[in-house]
């Protein structure tokens, strides 16, 4: 981060580990997912989601902007609800209509939220799951925040 007085990797003062994103994406109660207008502008918008298997799984209705926006163009941003500590994750969305998967989706986030939606809820006619694969992640703790930043980076993934 030049600029911000920040050390690279062997001057941090604590690199966070992969397993203290993974935490603060599982516990986020509401995700930000940032796509892309046809024309390039950005879109933000707070979703439910669980983060399970090191992807983020949220559902929303099948024509809303978001999922459009995904469908053009997969490449989008997904933070965590928490600006003190954060986790950002820049991925790749795809849609998911795997029974098996949208099953375990909806056990997921009933349990998260205490819903007791049936998988009839993520019927791909009426509304869509997405699933977001990470490309890389940046996370950071605000008390120490010239020491902490951390990048993760993941193996190629398919999109733009």
């Amino acid at each position: 981060m030049p600029g911000y007085g920040v050390g690279g990797p062997e001057d941090g003062t604590g690199l966070l580990s992969w397993r203290w994103a993974q935490e603060r994406l599982a516990s986020s109660h509401d995700y930000w997912i940032v796509s892309l207008w046809p024309d390039g502008r950005p879109h933000a918008m707070p979703v439910w989601g669980v983060w399970d298997d090191d992807t983020l799984l949220f559902g929303s209705g099948g024509r809303s902007r978001k999922v459009r926006n995904l469908l053009g163009d997969p490449r989008c941003v997904v933070t965590t609800q928490d600006t003190t500590d954060p986790v950002v994750v820049e991925g790749v969305a795809e849609s998911v209509t795997d029974p098996a998967l949208l099953t375990r989706t909806i056990g997921l986030i009933n349990g998260k939220y205490s819903t007791e939606y049936t998988v009839d809820f993520l019927d791909p006619a009426v509304n869509a799951t997405v699933r977001v694969r990470p490309r890389w992640a940046f996370g950071l703790v605000q008390e120490d925040f010239a020491g902490s930043p951390t990048r993760w980076r993941f193996g190629a993934r398919p999109g733009r």
